[in-house]
């Protein structure tokens, strides 16, 4: 197998923009699409040469497709890889990949027990000076990890209708949490690993977005370790993560929306050192991210993103929105 033949499922905003991105991906076609307002998607995927599916069983019955692309609702992610799993089918999920750890173990478990691949829509993995910050933190050359900060802030839902499903409790709880700060979740499971307890507060000061628009959180990692997290929803855009280690620190700031990147300021300090800063360039972190999945399935290679970080991640995720509605601090077992 030369390509592998994926279908799309869910064409919103962001679906549209992961077909796009596909069609650039020279190990990967996309052979059919669909979407539960065929309004939406029909005219698009025409224009593009795509096949149209009237449902997401009609996809999964295609013999002709390898692997389903989610780009649906949150709510729905765990079912619809439950149900690509019994067909045979590799899945690649838009963040987050599930709403609890039970859903998450689940879903890991069935796509692991039928020998199937999964991906996870965290392209900010992708991004090459956050590749370098992990590696230099591998290597130990800032130290011992102390407290990652991290920002991904943006204003891109004010102009959408309060009835799409981004406002709604049962597929984005805490407000920001599944839009933008999940993916510094990610960032920080990839840094410091399990979390032992997680604080987080959830507000609606901007007025305009029902399920809130500024979310805070103090994440506490098992083996040490803290990760402040900021994700607002009602400002212009802002992207930063920083780690600071007993022996240096590493700040990156994002010049643009990961949608529309225009590349990364990167700046290192070690003690006892000159400080670095590294420009890095606009890159296609999105189609990395898609094309590593694609590899895992072609080639046999490792995908970068394992199983248990994907289940780490859901956990904060649900400790998150357990402690925005009780104002306490939640422990995980």
């Amino acid at each position: 197998m030369n390509q592998l033949r994926v279908g799309v499922v869910g064409l919103g905003w962001w679906g549209k923009l992961i077909v796009d991105q596909l069609s650039q991906c020279p190990s990967v076609v996309v052979v059919v699409a669909t979407d539960l307002a065929a309004e939406q998607g029909k005219g698009f995927v025409a224009e593009r040469g795509i096949d149209w599916a009237e449902s997401y069983d009609s996809v999964l019955a295609l013999e002709t497709i390898d692997a389903v692309i989610l780009c649906t609702p949150h709510a729905a992610h765990s079912a619809q890889i439950l149900q690509a799993a019994k067909k045979g089918k590799h899945v690649f999920c838009e963040k987050p990949l599930a709403l609890s750890t039970q859903e998450a173990h689940l879903s890991i478990e069935a796509m692991k027990s039928r020998g199937l691949k999964l991906g996870l829509g965290h392209e900010k993995r992708f991004e090459p000076p956050i590749v370098k910050a992990l590696a230099i933190i591998r290597d130990g050359e800032i130290g011992t990890p102390l407290q990652m900060e991290a920002n991904f802030n943006q204003d891109k839902f004010l102009g959408m209708s309060q009835d799409n499903w981004r406002f709604e409790e049962r597929n984005a709880p805490a407000g920001p949490l599944t839009a933008t700060g999940i993916h510094l979740i990610d960032l920080a499971v990839a840094v410091f690993g399990r979390a032992k307890a997680v604080t987080a507060a959830l507000g609606r000061f901007s007025g305009e977005l029902r399920n809130g628009d500024t979310l805070g959180v103090l994440v506490e990692f098992a083996e040490g370790g803290h990760a402040l997290i900021s994700a607002i929803l009602a400002t212009p855009f802002s992207g930063r993560f920083a780690v600071y280690g007993s022996s240096g620190w590493i700040d990156i700031r994002d010049n643009a929306h990961p949608e529309n990147p225009k590349g990364w300021t990167m700046r290192i300090a070690r003690r006892g050192a000159a400080e670095e800063s590294i420009s890095f360039s606009s890159h296609p972190s999105v189609r990395d991210n898609l094309e590593a999945f694609a590899a895992s399935i072609l080639t046999g290679a490792i995908y970068p993103i394992p199983t248990d970080e994907m289940a780490a991640n859901v956990a904060i995720l649900e400790a998150v929105v357990q402690s925005t509605r009780s104002g306490l601090r939640v422990s995980l077992a």
